[in-house]
């Protein structure tokens, strides 16, 4: 199989040409290592390979798994390999092995896919952006001066440059959806709970957090799903797994109720200010939709931007103090010591400001989150708005500056870190970190499933995906409405094959 060949498939099918013995495994396999070789050094996507154990685990998949042996890539953070590292992105975690593997990582093994290596992500998957200290910047194939967005930026720059056709990610506030727009990739969070998470974590970041994947196509994304959804054994809640989502893009899908909404609710606090570019790419996903029978209004929730903002951020304080002090535990090196850098230091003392009655009620204001858009959902069956103000931003446009660096540095000094924060430290790091993105961390407070749609390559071309929200569980509904835009505007073939290095 020659590297053209292999690139033009999305992973079902590669899965399909193995299954029917149109081409080897082992030709797949190594078409894989080919594009990962030639193009990871000048793309940074990928942090660490693992080709000859990925080898062997291909050879034991049967021909009737779903994905038949398909190369896939894990993310460097909660994908957990028994006994190999797993850094989170950090210098601190560079020597750090888990004891098992995570419960994802053996269902999509069971799955046929094949891991032949492990993606970039920010130090403990703090950003938007994918730009750790410890590991190569991974950059947008679409533009190599360009960011991927992030967490999941190493993962959406490896299935973009069409190294693999499908690659594990996660999402705790965008970090699937913020890289698949940035990318042209397809990006689904799933509701909370539906993927486990053990059997390290119940849950993170209080149900924040999904893990599942970034491709290219609905179908791979669907399959995947399938295969993986479910509790496992001692999990948190009681979320049976559920089939059918591959099937369900084969059936009709009646008429919705499309609501869409520039978001401004959202950004307005943080002084948002949509490019026109995401503004096209929305009213184009809208007509697109009315031209498949969907009833399309503008509709724009009753929501808090700021309190949204706040409530997301006091839990990821919370979350970071309580990390940190698990690494020191870990690696037996005191949080002062740990080699961290200098942001995540700062925020990681702020949050060790954080009042716990603080915490409870920010966890608290979810419920009221989850209630205001099940109302909204009455009405309209699906939500549409942006997912990033703009397309992919310049690398390091959005990464603290040195000076802004040294302030953090400053600002983690015992006793200035309480001051900044009753200073008011909080709204001033929501201004900071969400003016850009303000837009996906509804979605993970709601705990509801949601979507980046490539839909719009832009005159400078860069690709800008829009965001497609639904209820609570509601998947099924919105990989049919996915898999019908798919169809229509034929995104598969939007791969920037020019620009890659």
């Amino acid at each position: 199989m020659d590297d053209d060949e292999y690139r033009d498939y999305d992973g079902l099918g590669l899965a399909e040409l193995i299954r029917h013995g149109e081409v080897s495994r082992e030709a797949v396999f190594e078409a894989a290592c080919r594009q990962i070789d030639r193009h990871n050094p000048s793309l940074g996507a990928v942090v660490r390979t693992r080709y000859q154990r990925a080898r062997a685990e291909q050879a034991a998949v049967t021909t009737d798994a779903t994905f038949c042996g398909v190369p896939f890539l894990t993310k460097d953070l909660l994908m957990a390999l028994e006994g190999e590292p797993l850094s989170f992105g950090s210098a601190a975690l560079a020597d750090w092995r888990p004891a098992s593997d995570s419960t994802l990582v053996q269902r999509v093994r069971c799955a046929g896919l094949a891991i032949l290596g492990q993606t970039t992500t920010p130090e403990l998957g703090l950003m938007g952006i994918t730009e750790p200290k410890a590991f190569p910047h991974p950059r947008n194939p679409w533009d190599p001066s360009r960011s991927p967005g992030g967490s999941s930026g190493g993962a959406a720059t490896a299935v973009a440059s069409g190294m693999v056709p499908l690659a594990g990610a996660g999402d705790g506030g965008g970090s699937i959806r913020i890289p698949a727009s940035h990318c042209g990739l397809f990006g689904f969070k799933p509701s909370r709970a539906r993927v486990p998470l053990g059997p390290m974590h119940a849950d993170v970041w209080e149900g924040a957090v999904v893990e599942h994947a970034v491709t290219r196509s609905v179908r791979d994304s669907a399959a995947l799903l399938d295969e993986t959804n479910g509790m496992d054994e001692g999990g948190p809640l009681p979320i049976r797994h559920e089939g059918g989502y591959l099937a369900a893009l084969e059936r009709p899908l009646p008429a919705l109720r499309i609501g869409v909404s520039l978001g401004e609710s959202l950004g307005s606090p943080f002084g948002t200010q949509l490019d026109d570019e995401v503004t096209t790419a929305l009213e184009r996903t809208a007509r697109h939709c009315e031209s498949l029978g969907h009833h399309v209004e503008w509709a724009e929730p009753v929501l808090d931007g700021r309190a949204i903002a706040e409530s997301y951020l006091s839990l990821y304080l919370g979350h970071l103090a309580a990390d940190l002090a698990w690494i020191a535990k870990e690696t037996g090196v005191p949080i002062s010591r740990l080699a961290i850098e200098p942001s995540t230091r700062a925020i990681g003392r702020l949050g060790r400001h954080l009042k716990a009655s603080d915490y409870v009620l920010a966890k608290r204001y979810w419920n009221t989150l989850g209630r205001t858009m099940g109302e909204f959902h009455r009405r309209f069956d699906v939500l549409l708005m942006p997912v990033a103000a703009s397309p992919a931003p310049r690398r390091g446009a959005l990464y603290p500056s040195p000076l802004e660096e040294r302030l953090m540095s400053i600002l983690a000094l015992p006793g200035l870190s309480r001051l900044a924060f009753n200073a008011g430290a909080l709204a001033s790091l929501a201004r900071n970190a969400l003016r850009e993105t303000p837009f996906t961390q509804l979605a993970n407070l709601t705990g509801q499933p949601a979507m980046s749609l490539p839909v719009h390559i832009t005159a400078g071309g860069l690709p800008v995906g829009v965001q497609a929200m639904g209820p609570m569980g509601d998947e099924m509904r919105l990989f049919q409405l996915a898999a019908q835009l798919e169809e229509e505007i034929g995104w598969q073939r939007h791969l920037p094959v020019s620009t890659i290095p």
